[in-house]
C-alpha cells in the first residue's frame, strides 16, 4: 500500500503571476460529486467557507451526485478550463469508477489537472449497535458459514468504500453481498435500520453519523495505526488481517487549466487549510488531514491509478 506523503505548506504558498491578478473576477463554483450529508460534501463546504473568509472569494458549493462520482468529474471536465468550475475528487471518482465502469468517457488522470490534496481518512466497517454483530470476528464466521448470504453496503459500485470491502473480503477469505447507494447518507439509514448487516465508510463520515446518536457499533478501521478519532477501536492487521487503506480528497479543475491560475487557487487553499479554525473542523471528519500540492497530489494520483487497476483486476468477484 502506498503511503501518503505530507507536503510543507511553504511550498505551496506561490506568488501569483500578473496574468492571473484579475483571478476571479466572478463566484468559483465547486463541485461535489456525492449527495450532501458526506464527508466529501462536509469538507468541500468547510473549504469553500475559509477561502470566502481568507480571501473574499465567492465560492459556490454544488452537488452532482451519481455514477460513483463520475457525473461530477464530467461536469468539470467539460467546463471552460478558467478557474471557475473546479471538483473535489478522491480516489473512487479519479481512480476506481473509471477503471470499474470502463466507459470510456473520461479518464480523470488525463483528462482533469489536480490542485491540492486537502484530506485523507482510513475507512472502518460498522454495524447496528442491537445486531448480530458485537465483534469483527462474528461477522467473518458468519460470512464463511453463509456465503454471498451476508450484506453489507457502501456508496457504490466502484467507489472507495467498495474496494476497501473487495480488499477485505479477499484477506479475510470470505464472501459478502454488496449493496450499492448513492451516498453515505443512505448507507447509514440503511445499516441503522437494518437493511444491510454491514456498512463500510469513511471514518470520520462514520463518527459523525454517530455523534448524533446513530445506533452503530464499529468493528475495524483499515489505517496503518489507531486513529486519534477512535484510539479505542483497533485496526484490521490487530486483528489479523493484512490490510489498509485510506480515501484521498482533494481539488481538481478542467484539462489546461493555466498555472498561473492554478497556482492562485494552490495559494488561496493552501493559506485557508493552514487556518487553525478550519484545522479544528475539519479534525472532526477526517484523521489525519494531509495537504499536498500539485505536483505531489497529481503523483499520488498517478500512483493510485497504477496500483488500484492492478487491484481491481486481480479481483474476480469485482464487477458485483
Amino acid at each position: 500500500m502506498f503511503r501518503f506523503v505530507v507536503a510543507a505548506l511553504a511550498a505551496v504558498v506561490l506568488a501569483a503571476p500578473l496574468s492571473a491578478q484579475d483571478y476571479p473576477s466572478r463566484p468559483i463554483r465547486l463541485i461535489v460529486p456525492f449527495p450532501p450529508g458526506g464527508g466529501t460534501d462536509a469538507v468541500s463546504r468547510l473549504v469553500a467557507q475559509e477561502l470566502a473568509k481568507s480571501t473574499g472569494w465567492t465560492v459556490v458549493v454544488e452537488n452532482k451526485a451519481g455514477a460513483g462520482g463520475m457525473i461530477g468529474l464530467q461536469e468539470a471536465a467539460k467546463a471552460r478550463n478558467e478557474g471557475y468550475d473546479i471538483v473535489m475528487g478522491q480516489v473512487d471518482n479519479m481512480v476506481i469508477a473509471p477503471a470499474v465502469q470502463r466507459t470510456g468517457l473520461l479518464d480523470p488522470v488525463k483528462d482533469l489537472t489536480p490542485v491540492i490534496q486537502v484530506a485523507s481518512s482510513p475507512f472502518l466497517f460498522m454495524a447496528a449497535t442491537d445486531g448480530k454483530y458485537k465483534k469483527l470476528g462474528e461477522w467473518v464466521a458468519d460470512a464463511k458459514a453463509n456465503p454471498g448470504k451476508v450484506t453489507y453496503g457502501t456508496t457504490g459500485i466502484g467507489s472507495d468504500d467498495h474496494l476497501a470491502a473487495l480488499m477485505f473480503e479477499k484477506a479475510a477469505g470470505v464472501k459478502f453481498t454488496h449493496v450499492p447507494f448513492k451516498g453515505a447518507a443512505e448507507v447509514h439509514n440503511a445499516i441503522a435500520s437494518k437493511q444491510i448487516f454491514m456498512a463500510a465508510m469513511n471514518i470520520g463520515e462514520a463518527l459523525q453519523y454517530q455523534k448524533g446518536g446513530s445506533p452503530l457499533r464499529n468493528l475495524v478501521q483499515m489505517s496503518p495505526a489507531r486513529t486519534n478519532l477512535a484510539p479505542e477501536l483497533a485496526t484490521a492487521r490487530e486483528q489479523g488481517y493484512d490490510i489498509e487503506m485510506s480515501s484521498l480528497r482533494g481539488m481538481v479543475g478542467p484539462k489546461g487549466l493555466p498555472k498561473d491560475v492554478r497556482e492562485r487557487l494552490v495559494k488561496a487553499v493552501a493559506v485557508s487549510v493552514a487556518d487553525p479554525e478550519f484545522q479544528a473542523k475539519a479534525a472532526q471528519f477526517f484523521a489525519p488531514l494531509r495537504y499536498l500540492a500539485p505536483a505531489e497530489y497529481e503523483a499520488l494520483v498517478r500512483e493510485a491509478d497504477m496500483m488500484y487497476r492492478a487491484m481491481w483486476k486481480e479481483m474476480p468477484w469485482a464487477d458485483r
